[in-house]
């Protein structure tokens, strides 16, 4: 199935030359070769205090209860897993005031 695009009444734009100029080519790549800055020996990073909490939550060492996440993946394969809707809204409306700054 073929399509064919019209310009719907706007300028063609020319396309691009693809010549092979290999001398064209070389330029090109010795100019960007040129341009390309190298890291300088004095660069930092610096991360921030919600950046190492996401890299420390991340990392292999994180408190995260393998053995219970096991269980509620098989839970919930068999459809017994339960949910606990007043669980659910306590913490969702305890973080709704932590996020609005009310203990």
């Amino acid at each position: 199935m073929n399509t064919t695009i019209s310009s719907n009444g706007l300028p063609q734009l020319p396309l691009a030359n693809t010549s092979t100029d290999n001398s064209a080519n070389q330029a090109a790549s010795s100019a960007s070769s040129n341009t390309s800055a190298a890291p300088a020996p004095n660069d930092s990073v610096k991360l921030t205090d919600s950046a190492r909490a996401l890299q420390q939550a991340s990392s292999t060492n994180s408190p995260v209860d393998t053995a219970k996440v096991e269980q509620i993946k098989q839970s919930l394969a068999a459809g017994t897993y339960k949910v606990d809707a007043n669980a659910i809204a306590n913490n969702l409306t305890s973080l709704e005031s932590q996020i609005n700054g009310k203990s």
